[in-house]
């Protein structure tokens, strides 16, 4: 019964999310139905107040200051007119015959500098629009160029990218953001290659069906035009507001760069023994990694604020919106890890555990994948699933690694680009939000959106795990 419960738990959760209703309430009332459902309706309370509430808290005070800065950095990037920058430097140098790569060049560059993927959706697509009408590239296919930009290689497998994704592992398997990679720049080239491929096929292919650019309702597309003009408190930021490209592009530079010279450079010359005395359970190794973001993203934002002075509309406003936009995401994640630590703490879920670690026995990278994609794609997020599947076995899986001789670091990577596969089945909300930015429906765009997001991301996962299989991690 205890199983039963909880397969009905994670279908309901699939189903009530695809249909708009919020994890932050979904979570605590699912994992409870679970409870109840497997016997255990007395204990309902201690499991909320101990369990539940205790992962979600452990979450946020692991993760809060990832949220927050990346949410801060993205806001401040799209108020201050630098991503609109970058975004038309790329469009001059590449132009409307080469729209698709245009597109997605310009997601790519942004989102590995650590804009957030919707800051990037809302600040590319009026551009996208404009390249592919130019181009008589159906519109359609909008989403799929936003989607391989934003959601696939810069979020999971380009080393050092500051997406949460690529953090979370780094506590449970005490690496850091550059973990494999070279790996990770294979990974890379697969989706990126292959998914320039696909839509150029796509497109060529209604090019010769005479199929254009389309005729197209405006009015479908999802606008956010609450706070008027200004563009500082707008989440798309002003389309009229540019910085100089070098200006533009320092901050992102700074975000991969300092985070490559505390990880590589300062905190190996380092000797963390003295934090021992004051603070027992600390584990330097495995906080390095996280330090090192967060030093990256302040000093990106701060360099980002003071270069800018004079040029803000109201950097207060700028400030405020960045900072409030991190709550939802941090809580939608840990609402999620919560759920993950109640099914765990069930009767029934050491069979579904033990049935998911013997998957491969003599490798647990297979068993990792299956494991991150699973609950990805059931629960829809990409941090959400890699965030349960690391809270309810990430301990089991380090053990597993070193008893098989696997690097984690190799560990870390396949698990980053696992949780990127199955996340964007049709309930995401990240998916359903680009689809009302473009103003496009499922049936129009969902097609290409999966296969740059879920088929060739898994083509990417076999061959690194293949590969690491085969020569270990490097």
């Amino acid at each position: 019964m205890s199983t039963l419960a909880i397969i009905v738990s994670l279908i309901l959760l699939m189903y009530l999310a695809y249909r708009g209703i919020t994890v932050l309430l979904l979570a605590p009332l699912l994992a409870a139905l679970a409870v109840l459902l497997s016997g255990d309706a007395a204990l309902m309370l201690p499991i909320y107040t101990q369990t539940f509430m205790g992962a979600l808290g452990n979450y946020v005070i692991k993760f809060l200051p990832i949220f927050l800065l990346g949410a801060l950095f993205g806001q401040l990037m799209a108020d201050s007119g630098a991503a609109n920058t970058i975004a038309r430097w790329i469009v001059r140098k590449l132009g409307e015959r080469h729209a698709i790569l245009t597109v997605v060049a310009a997601c790519a560059i942004l989102t590995y500098g650590g804009v957030s993927l919707f800051v990037v959706a809302f600040a590319i697509y009026p551009i996208a629009k404009e390249l592919f009408r130019a181009a008589d590239v159906p519109k359609r296919l909008v989403p799929a160029a936003i989607a391989l930009g934003s959601f696939t290689f810069t979020m999971t497998a380009l080393p050092g990218t500051p997406a949460i994704q690529n953090a979370i592992p780094i506590p449970y398997f005490n690496t850091n953001a550059f973990a494999a990679p070279g790996l990770g720049l294979i990974a890379a080239a697969i989706m990126c290659g292959l998914g320039l491929l696909w839509i150029g096929s796509r497109a060529k292919a209604a090019r010769a069906a005479g199929e254009g650019y389309g005729q197209h309702d405006d009015s479908l597309e999802l606008h956010d035009d609450k706070f008027g003009d200004d563009g500082e408190v707008n989440l798309h930021g002003d389309t009229r507001r540019t910085l100089p490209l070098a200006l533009a592009l320092l901050p992102l530079l700074l975000v991969i760069g300092v985070n490559a010279l505390l990880t590589y450079v300062v905190f190996p010359g380092m000797d963390f023994g003295f934090m021992g005395e004051r603070f027992k359970d600390l584990k330097p190794a495995g906080a390095q990694g996280i330090w090192a973001l967060i030093i990256a993203l302040v000093v990106a934002c701060a360099t980002l604020i003071v270069t800018c002075l004079g040029r803000w509309a109201n950097l207060r406003e700028t400030i405020n919106k960045g900072v409030f936009g991190f709550m939802l995401p941090l809580f939608n994640t840990a609402s999620e890890v919560g759920y993950g630590a109640v099914i765990a703490s069930l009767a029934g879920f050491a069979l579904i555990r033990d049935a998911v670690l013997n998957l491969s026995p003599g490798n647990p990278l297979i068993s990792e994948a299956v494991a991150m994609n699973v609950l990805a794609g059931i629960t829809g997020s990409s941090s959400g699933g890699l965030s349960i599947a690391l809270q309810t076995l990430g301990k089991e899986y380090l053990e597993m690694a070193q008893a098989a001789g696997i690097a984690p670091e190799l560990m870390h990577r396949v698990a980053v680009l696992a949780a990127g596969g199955f996340d964007t089945l049709p309930h995401c909300g990240a998916i359903i939000t680009l689809l009302s930015i473009c103003g496009l429906t499922h049936r129009q765009s969902y097609l290409n959106i999966a296969m740059v997001t879920m088929a060739i991301p898994l083509v990417a996962l076999i061959a690194v795990i293949t590969l690491g299989t085969l020569f270990g991690s490097f």
